[in-house]
């Protein structure tokens, strides 16, 4: 029991000297006034060199954006130039291709009306497979 009155007491004089402690004035002169100021001053100056360079962020990004912008319009004219060339060199060709099997259609039955009359003609026409 003595031994926890004796804890008490010394923990109870032991936060009454860190109150005291703690409660002194802590003195405060004029340079200590004078370097508020000039701290004030230099946190006033790095805000505005922050703000200066947010600004200019936004205009690298502006930038960025209308970078890639202009990227992907000209792959969109790439694109559509591509399909463009396909389709108009490619037209006279299917033309073509067209004609050259309307043709070949066209030989195909004159080949097999003279396969009637013509035996010469009827067995290299069966020969190719045709008839």
């Amino acid at each position: 029991m003595k031994k926890l009155l004796l804890v008490i007491v010394t923990l109870f004089i032991t936060m009454v000297s860190m109150s005291l402690y703690a409660s002194k004035e802590i003195p405060y002169n004029q340079d200590d006034r004078d370097r508020l100021i000039r701290m004030e001053e230099a946190i006033k100056g790095v805000n505005y060199r922050i703000d200066s360079l947010e600004k200019r962020m936004e205009n690298v990004e502006n930038l960025m954006y209308i970078l890639i912008s202009a990227i992907f319009a000209q792959i969109i004219g790439v694109v559509g130039f591509v399909l463009w060339d396909r389709r108009t060199a490619l037209s006279p060709a299917i033309a073509k291709n067209k004609e050259l099997e309307e043709k070949t259609h066209m030989l195909e039955q004159a080949l097999k009306e003279m396969a009637h009359n013509d035996k010469k003609i009827s067995d290299a026409l069966r020969k190719v497979g045709i008839l």
